[in-house]
């Protein structure tokens, strides 16, 4: 087992994980403490309830779904009944970077995990059919047509994961440390299941970023539009008097987004323009 101790510390430094314990349970069960700090005081548990849940139900992890059927009735030479070694086979784990389903094959005798016991001297090979999944797998004899048998799958890689919180701090600068237990089944090392859990609570939030940008850009993309209409309007198609109309183009302009592209104080700046003449362009725009 290794443990380090845990220095509280008030300085504004950068958060940052640590794994402050870890150790080996049984052959398929591995546990570890991380914390992560400093976090300010509602943050701790913001972020291991949602730590918590993604470790327990957004990674993935590699199964024996199925057996695939001998190519005889019974097996001859074996001790175990089809269901003791349907069980044996629940309890592999299988580390790896599958997707989707795929056949293999058991075609090895000990040291390693017990499937069935041999009581004659045969050649043992057990075809099976293996899947990437999240969860839970729930499969049901009816299902399978071809003589197969089911196994009931547990995809998850993580077993079990808590969090605490421990407060330092007056009052006034209170600041939380946030204590993350994990236990896997050996398929994800502990850093592993941190690190995938943490990338897929990121890629959740990823689409709101995207949401916005694409926003900005519908905004920039009607704005252009908007701009390029204006430019396609002259002053002389809005019903302006003969003296205003006169007095804009002696300025230059010459649209409606020249005239758009100008203060109120700035058309007060033209020769002969009024205060009654801007009220006047201002109501016939807005009629447009």
């Amino acid at each position: 087992m290794v443990r380090e101790k845990v220095k509280v510390s008030t300085s504004t430094r950068t958060r940052q994980w640590k794994c402050v314990e870890s150790r080996t349970d049984s052959k398929r069960l591995y546990y570890g403490r991380f914390i992560l700090s400093p976090l300010m005081k509602g943050q701790a548990d913001t972020i291991g309830i949602a730590m918590r849940r993604a470790l327990l139900g957004e990674l993935e992890g590699t199964c024996i779904m199925k057996k695939i059927p001998h190519e005889y009735s019974t097996i001859v030479g074996i001790q175990e009944s089809v269901h003791e070694i349907l069980m044996n086979l629940k309890e592999i784990v299988l580390r790896g970077n599958l997707y989707g389903t795929r056949n293999a094959f058991i075609c090895a005798k000990g040291p390693g995990y017990h499937v069935a016991r041999l009581t004659e001297p045969i050649d043992f090979c057990i075809g099976l059919q293996i899947e990437r999944n999240r969860g839970y797998g729930i499969k049901t004899p009816k299902n399978f047509h071809d003589g197969s048998y089911p196994i009931d799958a547990v995809f998850m890689p993580v077993r079990n994961a808590n969090h605490s919180i421990h407060c330092y701090g007056n009052d006034n600068e209170k600041q939380e440390i946030l204590f993350l237990e994990i236990w896997t089944n050996g398929s994800l090392t502990l850093k592993e299941a941190l690190h995938e859990a943490s990338r897929n609570l990121i890629d959740l939030f990823i689409p709101f970023l995207h949401a916005e940008e694409e926003n900005f850009y519908l905004e920039n993309n009607q704005h252009d539009k908007k701009e390029i209409a204006l430019k396609s309007i002259f002053i002389d198609q809005s019903e302006l008097p003969p003296r205003i109309y006169n007095c804009l183009k002696k300025s230059n302009i010459h649209t409606l987004l020249d005239l758009l592209n100008n203060s109120r104080e700035d058309l007060m700046k033209i020769e002969h323009f009024r205060i009654e003449d801007v009220k006047q362009i201002l109501g016939i725009l807005e009629k447009k």
